[in-house]
């Protein structure tokens, strides 16, 4: 089953869409920072068909909702609270979430200050503290916006804004704010079981981030992957679906 829809949230629309099961345990997903649903076009079947109910959005900005014309410091503290909004919307109270890149730290946000929502939580290349490696790749995106191929890409995931979205990002990151990001003293409040995610060949973040996260939480499980980058959902989804959903659990 596939259900599609936009929701009203803060004077914006957003676009979502949920597959599977009508009364499946609920499974999140947050798109990384210049992704979509698209981006999701590998699990988003494979976990369906396992029992689960998915839910998938763009964020304000991206995919099929609406423009952004521009991203604040907090921007992503923000997109938590948007999200928190819109599963108010859908009416689900308690789901799982599996977040990545940007999409990670909204989870670990709304785990941090929602623990009844969030029963699981699935984490990939979250970004708990900046790093100048993350600031480096993100400059390499900025000084070429234009370049044919990435300019196509971005206009196949996010339609015709796809070059202003990626501008007004990249700006978003490379604000002089964002070096005071660290949520590390939030991590003990973490109560929810954690697999956190990373590719050993991450382009955006060192492995010591994704070690630091797994440690500062409670009993939460790590999986750095060999000669991975930042996107183990494309580059190995079969390995990936499977891990996953193991730590989920199966429901079929």
């Amino acid at each position: 089953m596939r259900d599609a829809g936009y929701a009203e949230i803060r004077g914006h629309e957003l676009y979502w869409e949920l597959h599977g099961p009508n009364h499946g345990p609920v499974l999140v997903l947050l798109h990384h920072g210049l992704g979509s649903i698209r981006s999701w076009r590998k699990q988003i079947a494979f976990f369906a068909e396992h029992g689960w109910r998915v839910l998938a959005f763009d964020r304000w900005g991206y995919g099929r909702s609406d423009a952004r014309p521009k991203f604040a410091a907090d921007f992503m503290q923000l997109d938590a609270e948007e999200a928190l909004e819109l599963l108010q919307f859908m009416g689900i109270e308690r789901a799982s979430f599996l977040g990545h890149s940007d999409g990670g730290t909204i989870s670990l946000m709304l785990a941090g200050g929602y623990p009844d929502l969030v029963e699981r939580l699935v984490l990939i290349a979250a970004h708990i503290y900046w790093e100048p490696k993350t600031v480096a790749s993100i400059k390499k995106i900025r000084s070429a916006p234009d370049d044919p191929v990435m300019a196509k890409a971005w206009q196949r995931e996010h339609g015709e804004k796809g070059l202003a979205l990626v501008k007004a990002w990249a700006d978003g990151w490379l604000q002089q704010e964002m070096s005071d990001l660290n949520l590390m003293s939030e991590l003990p409040h973490i109560t929810c079981p954690v697999l956190v995610i990373q590719g050993e060949e991450d382009e955006y973040a060192t492995a010591d981030q994704a070690r630091d996260l797994a440690e500062g939480i409670n009993s939460a499980d790590l999986w750095l992957i060999p000669g991975i980058g930042h996107l183990p959902t494309q580059e190995s989804p079969e390995d990936f679906n499977q891990r996953v959903l193991s730590f989920l659990g199966r429901t079929d």
